[in-house]
């Protein structure tokens, strides 16, 4: 019994991609491949979603050989979904419904609403994406749920069809298709309608080999076997049947051929012609007739080779052609005409002189040519489906979907952790610690590991050998193999009984190094694995490894460069107090970049916050972004206003720039500065003034306490690097707790949608009041980025605070001697209402060492500022642009020693410009 219970959760963007795709918007972020594919195709073809005019077509019917194969698979198929309300649908080649099976009242009524019924067309021109007309539109399985239809109509349903070839000729014989309602979908419909219409090729092939024997009946059938017939040796010996046997088999094979010669020894020469013949009961054959001619006259010889399957199933080889028994006949057999002539029956070929029948077989093709088809096509959707990511693990998945059943029931990949982490593996062989990270089964009762299991083979098992030799290990008995079951005797004793019988253990190995080992188990199919199997794993094995291994490069190269950009990006968040910060940074699908931000105290309780992004991706762009941000942070301790630390940062960019000039032209760099962009804000929590300046970046957002969302109207700026035009800035007044969002282009501007969209979007996920800053970062990642962006982001989310008037004091003071000691008085007074009475003796010697010194060497207004922050902040500001130097004074020396004094007491000090003039400041921590 099959139970579907997947709910309806996988549409995704489908809920307004669908309309969007019909105005001829780009919506590949949002729809699958192979749908988006058809629904291009539909489009080609003038198909409109609302209407639809579906022919039909009366009396549809398969051939019976076809029904014959398929009715007992369809019987099993509808019994097991009698339950689930799922109808099984038989199609022709062309997309015509020919039979409907199961479905409960309701189910079959509503595919009768929309001519989803016998007779009716439901190829992809004609009703659009569906399951059967899109698998016959991409020649295999497709599944198609929901608003993955192209038409309205058929949107609330899911369905999975998968082509039904003929084995022999490849042609697509019919279409079987799966159909549910959408909530009732399940992409395991997928796989069962695909090994319901393999049961049918495998039927098919058994009836294919059935006519092949009733042709070589005919042929037995045309005349007795005279006594000691095939002994003759002198006429065609057994050099010369097997060339004949060689040549006439690709003849048979050959669609269009019809005449041949062959040189044989002796100055003989032998012609091949390839007919059509009829059994008794109507089977279609070809037979190949040979006639001798020069050298010695033969009479009464022939020699019939017969390429026929016996009967047995996939995974049974058949013998080679030149082991094929060579029966000899004495019947004359008339000269074919060369021209051709209708199918005749063998009767009448074998009337003639001197024409020996040579060969019958199945017109085009045998069961070798089959199998050696199926090996072709299992290698080239070996080479498309590996490899398609640069994940590790996921690659080993892949080996085993392709593998697993086509080529062995069961397919279990092992690698080192090592490997998965993307080192380089060390040597590996016997008891080599390697870990399950793929398996491929036909059903879970294998009792082999499972994946995450940690397994050690032991020095006799096949896997181990194969480890240490770098060669495949062939075990085509199971359970004659000691060293197999001595790894764990009680579990593969079960393994055995499950029904396990054949093993092939193939070393992966790239460049020269084993990287792991990938075992074939064969259960279903009860002959055992052979060379030509051997030869078949070790390929599939080979192209795996090399995509194992690119994989492993990759993961260590990103892992590398993801390492050094987070060693570059900020850790934890810095002391401040004027804003509440949340962040986030994801690196994009293609690796890490160069985004960045920062936060960044300033001196008088001030803070930066900096948001980045360097172009390109990979290791350049993060040590690109790490001396940006090396350079800001420079910039930030000089206390430099947001336009001018832009100029600076401009400046080093260009230089840096301009000094790779040599590593550029030696292809050793791989692109410069040129086209990064940065957006600098300073935040004062005492005027609540915000100053920005950007340099080519993405507008920043303030959304005001009460949710209002506004995109500050800040001038662009250059990109950096480029050098000569002035960056502007702009101030903002905010209240307390607004919130400041700063980002990177990537989260409102990829290749399917423009920065305008991206912004309307962003503007209506922040328009929510009093929200904290980590919930805004979490709606707008949500709301706003797919699941694998396709550049790298940075988020920076800032809500603001305000240092209120009881935690600030400030007076003007007179450019005058005595206004120190009052200075001093007022700071005690001040600290003690604070109840910071302990600062009070260093914070009088710094406030009179500053005071004192504003009004000897500067002019204009003095102003002393104290502020209770994190720290005890101490700012004396005067009109003059000249900075104090800290220095020694001599033994000799009357002066000099305050600002010294200053320093040792104080945590920090220093010196910021105004356009007034300039700030003395110091920090003391708090008690």
């Amino acid at each position: 019994m099959i139970s579907l219970s997947v709910p309806w959760d996988d549409i995704g963007g489908l809920v307004d991609a669908h309309e969007r795709f019909l105005t001829g918007a780009r919506v590949e972020a949002d729809v699958r491949g192979p749908v988006l594919d058809s629904w291009k195709r539909c489009r080609s073809a003038g198909l409109e979603p609302d209407r639809l005019l579906v022919p039909y077509a009366p009396g549809l019917s398969l051939d019976d050989r076809f029904l014959q194969a398929a009715e007992p698979v369809l019987r099993r198929l509808t019994a097991s979904l009698a339950e689930v309300g799922m109808a099984v649908a038989l199609c022709d080649a062309r997309g015509r419904m020919v039979r409907r099976f199961g479905g409960d009242r309701r189910l079959r009524d509503r595919l009768d609403a929309v001519s989803f019924a016998p007779g009716f067309d439901a190829s992809e021109p004609v009703v659009g994406t569906n399951g059967v007309g899109t698998a016959l539109a991409e020649r295999g399985p497709v599944y198609v749920v929901g608003r993955e239809h192209f038409a309205d109509c058929l949107q609330p349903f899911a369905c999975a069809g998968a082509p039904v070839r003929d084995p022999l000729s490849g042609r697509i014989e019919a279409v079987l298709d799966l159909t549910c309602l959408r909530d009732d979908g399940d992409p395991t419909m997928l796989r069962l309608v695909r090994e319901a219409a393999r049961d049918i090729e495998a039927r098919l092939l058994e009836q294919a080999t059935r006519r092949e024997r009733a042709l070589l009946a005919a042929y037995r059938r045309a005349g007795p076997q005279p006594d000691g017939a095939g002994t003759d040796g002198e006429a065609l010996n057994r050099i010369d049947l097997a060339l004949l046997r060689e040549r006439a088999e690709e003849l048979l094979a050959s669609p269009r051929g019809t005449l041949d010669e062959v040189a044989l020894p002796g100055g003989r020469v032998a012609t091949l012609l390839r007919r059509l013949v009829r059994s008794a009961d109507g089977e279609l054959g070809v037979a190949v007739e040979a006639r001798v001619s020069g050298g010695t006259r033969v009479t009464g010889l022939g020699g019939t080779a017969v390429v026929t399957d016996t009967g047995a199933r996939d995974g049974v080889r058949p013998p080679k052609p030149s082991a094929v028994s060579a029966r000899l006949v004495t019947k004359p057999v008339p000269a074919a005409p060369v021209t051709s002539a209708p199918p005749e029956t063998v009767g009448d070929i074998l009337g003639g002189d001197g024409s020996r029948l040579l060969l019958v077989g199945e017109p085009g093709v045998g069961r070798l040519a089959v199998l050696a088809r199926r090996r072709l096509e299992l290698l080239h959707e070996a080479g498309v489906r590996i490899g398609t990511t640069l994940d590790v693990a996921r690659t080993a998945e892949e080996l085993t979907e392709v593998t697993a059943p086509e080529f062995a029931d069961f397919v279990a990949v092992d690698l080192p952790d090592a490997l998965l982490r993307g080192e380089e593996p060390g040597p590996l062989g016997a008891r080599t610690r390697l870990r399950r990270v793929a398996l491929g089964a036909v059903h879970e009762e294998s009792h082999l590991w499972s994946v995450g299991d940690p397994v050690a083979y032991v020095a006799s098992t096949p896997q181990a050998r194969c480890l240490e030799s770098g060669r495949a290990v062939l075990e085509p008995v199971l359970s004659d193999s000691g060293g197999w079951k001595a790894q764990d005797p009680p579990r593969l004793e079960r393994t055995l009984a499950a029904g396990i019988h054949s093993l092939i253990a193939v070393p992966l190995r790239a460049r020269g190094t084993t990287l792991g080992v990938v075992s074939f188990y064969r259960s279903e199919r009860p002959a055992p694995f052979e060379d030509d199997d051997l030869s078949l794993a070790q390929e599939l094995a080979s192209r795996a490894a090399i995509c194992i291994d690119n994989a492993r490069r990759y993961t260590r190269e990103h892992h590398t460069a993801l390492t050094l950009q987070r060693s570059l990006l900020p850790r934890g968040r810095p002391e401040q107090s004027a804003v509440e910060v949340a962040h986030r940074y994801l690196p994009a699908q293609a690796g890490v970049g160069g985004d960045w931000f920062d936060v960044i105290p300033l001196s008088g309780a001030r803070v930066a916050l900096v948001v980045g992004d360097v172009v390109g991706h990979g290791l350049h762009a993060a040590a690109t972004m790490g001396r940006l941000r090396t350079a800001v942070h420079n910039f930030c301790a000089l206390d430099l206003p947001p336009d001018e630390l832009l100029t600076h940062l401009d400046d080093l960019a260009g230089r840096l720039d301009r000094g790779e000039g040599w590593a550029v032209e030696s292809g050793l760099a791989d692109s410069g500065i040129v086209g990064a962009t940065c957006l600098y804000a300073v935040y004062d929590p005492v005027s609540r003034r915000c100053t920005l300046t950007r340099a080519g970046h993405p507008l920043p957002a303030v959304v005001r306490p009460d949710g209002t969302v506004e995109f500050v109207d800040l001038p662009a700026g250059a990109p950096l690097g480029l050098g000569g035009m002035p960056f502007e800035t702009v101030e903002l007044e905010l209240a307390e707790g607004s919130q400041l969002v700063l980002y990177t282009d990537g989260l409102v501007e990829d290749r399917l949608r423009d920065i305008d969209t991206g912004l309307d979007r962003l503007r209506t996920v922040l328009a929510v009041a009093e929200r904290p800053p980590e919930e805004t970062c979490e709606a707008v990642l949500d709301a706003l980025l797919p699941a694998r962006p396709a550049d790298d982001v940075a988020l920076l989310v800032a809500r603001t605070h305000a240092l209120g008037p009881d935690r600030v004091a400030q007076w003007d003071l007179p450019s005058e001697p005595a206004v120190v000691s009052v200075a001093r008085a007022a700071v005690t007074e001040q600290l003690t209402a604070w109840g910071l009475d302990d600062l009070s003796f260093t914070t009088e010697l710094v406030v009179s060492e500053l005071v004192t010194n504003a009004i000897r060497h500067a002019h204009g207004p003095v102003q002393l500022r104290l502020l209770r922050d994190r720290a005890l902040i101490c700012e004396v500001s005067d009109g003059s642009g000249t900075s104090p130097r800290l220095r020694r004074a001599r033994t000799e020396d009357e002066g000099g020693r305050g600002l010294f004094l200053a320093a040792r007491l104080t945590e920090r000090w220093g010196t910021r410009y105004t356009p007034e003039g300039k700030v003395i400041w110091t920090e003391q921590p708090l008690p």
